[in-house]
C-alpha cells in the first residue's frame, strides 16, 4: 500500500534497523513520499466538472475555468463515464477509479509481458545498462508503447525480484551491484523536471499522422554563447513555420511564454490541436501558454530529436539565415516574420513541390 518504513515498524513492533536489514537481504525500494496533492484533481473539482458539462461547456473551456490542462480534463471525463458521451460522467465514479488505480501492490509492467521480460533479461545478460536497454527498445519499436519503459522501471523490476520476475543474480550486472534501489533525487527535489508535463505518448493518435493539420512541433535555435535565442514552431502537415522573437530584456521563460502566446493567438482554432516541445527549461510556463493560447502542449522524451523531426529539419534550414555563433537578439519580430514568409513560400519535395502557404490555404478553404 506504499507504507513507509516507520509505519511498518510500528505495525509489526519491530525496530527500523531490522526492517532495513530485511529489505537489503530480500530486495526492495525505498517508498516515495506522497506527491503534491495539488497536482491531482480533487472531488470538489470533479463535481465542478459535472456542473460545467451539464451547462454544455467545452473541455477546453472547463480546463480554462479550473486552471488545468485540457488533456487532464479529457482523461478525467473518459475515466468517470460509464458509457461514451459526456452526459454519463459521474464524479464519484471517477474518484473511485482513482483510488483503485493507486492501490498497492500493482503488477509490474515488465514481468506481466513475457516478450518484454525476455528482451530486458537478454539485455542485462549482455551487460547492457537499463538506460541502454530501454533506449534500444524504443529504437526498435518506436510506435509500440508496449515496449516503452523507463530505466527506473527496469531497476524496480530488478530490485523487487520477488515480484519482478528477473533472476536474482542479475542485480550483480548493474553498475553498482547494489541489492536495494536508492533514488537519485532527494525528497521534494525536481532537478531538471518541468512540473505538469504531459508526455508525447499521451498525444492524440491523429498527431502521429500528418494528414490532419494543426499539430505543431517547437524548439529554440540558440545564438552566441547561449545568450540569445529564437523560437521556431512548425506545423507537421504543411511545414508552415512561425518564428518567435524572444525579448532580450526578459528571462527566457517569460520571453518565450509571451512570444508564443502572441503568435499562437493569431492562428484559427482549427489549427490549434497540439504543440510538441522538447524538455527544455524554457517551457516551465507551458501551462500558462496552453491556457492562454488554447492549445494542448506535449513533451518529447529526453534526447529524442527524431520525435520532432519536422522541427529539427527546419531548424537546420534556418541556419542559412541565422548562422551559429551569432547574436540572435538583433533580429526583431518583423525580421523573423520576413524570414518565415520566405520559408513558407519554398516548394517542398514532401509536399510534391507545393509550398507550405499553398497546402495550408487549401485546407482552410475547404
Amino acid at each position: 500500500m506504499g507504507t513507509t518504513h516507520s509505519e511498518i515498524s510500528k505495525e509489526v513492533a519491530a525496530p527500523r534497523s531490522a526492517l532495513h536489514e530485511m529489505f537489503h537481504t530480500a530486495g526492495g525500494i525505498r517508498p516515495a513520499h506522497p506527491k503534491d496533492p495539488d497536482r491531482f484533481l480533487c472531488l470538489e473539482e470533479r463535481f465542478r466538472i459535472k456542473e460545467l458539462l451539464t451547462e454544455k461547456h467545452s473541455l477546453r473551456a472547463i480546463a480554462r475555468i479550473l486552471g488545468r490542462n485540457v488533456s487532464t480534463i479529457s482523461r478525467e471525463v473518459k475515466r468517470g463515464s460509464y458509457r461514451p458521451g459526456r452526459s454519463s460522467y459521474r464524479p464519484t465514479r471517477a474518484q473511485r477509479a482513482v483510488w483503485e488505480n493507486r492501490r498497492r501492490p500493482k503488477p509490474l509492467k515488465i514481468p506481466s509481458d513475457p516478450e518484454l521480460l525476455a528482451r530486458v533479461q537478454a539485455g542485462l545478460e549482455e551487460k547492457l545498462s537499463p538506460e541502454q536497454i530501454v533506449g534500444r527498445l524504443r529504437r526498435d519499436h518506436p510506435d509500440d508503447p508496449r515496449f516503452h519503459v523507463s530505466h527506473e522501471t527496469v531497476y524496480k523490476t530488478i530490485y523487487l525480484q520477488a515480484r519482478g520476475g528477473l533472476k536474482r543474480e542479475l542485480a550483480a550486472l548493474t553498475r553498482t551491484g547494489r541489492t536495494i534501489r536508492h533514488p537519485h533525487r532527494k525528497t521534494g527535489e525536481r532537478r531538471g523536471r518541468i512540473r505538469g508535463m504531459v508526455s508525447i505518448w499521451d498525444r492524440p493518435d491523429e498527431a502521429l499522422d500528418r494528414s490532419i493539420p494543426g499539430h505543431w512541433e517547437g524548439d529554440l535555435i540558440i545564438g552566441k554563447n547561449g545568450h540569445s535565442a529564437i523560437g521556431t514552431v512548425v506545423e507537421r502537415h504543411s511545414n508552415y513555420l512561425l518564428l518567435v522573437h524572444l525579448e532580450p530584456t526578459k528571462n527566457r521563460v517569460e520571453a518565450l511564454s509571451d512570444g508564443l502566446v502572441s503568435k499562437l493567438a493569431e492562428l484559427p482554432e482549427a489549427l490549434k490541436r497540439s504543440l510538441t516541445w522538447d524538455q527544455g527549461t524554457e517551457m516551465y510556463a507551458h501551462q500558462r501558454i496552453a491556457q492562454m493560447a488554447g492549445i494542448d502542449i506535449f513533451f518529447a522524451d529526453p534526447h529524442s530529436p527524431w520525435q520532432r523531426a519536422t522541427n529539427e529539419n527546419t531548424n537546420g534550414l534556418l541556419r542559412q539565415y541565422f548562422p551559429k555563433g551569432t547574436d540572435l537578439s538583433v533580429h526583431s519580430q518583423i525580421d523573423l516574420d520576413h524570414v518565415a514568409d520566405q520559408m513558407n513560400r519554398r516548394p517542398r519535395r514532401r509536399l510534391e513541390f507545393a509550398t507550405p502557404y499553398e497546402v495550408l490555404s487549401d485546407h482552410l478553404l475547404r
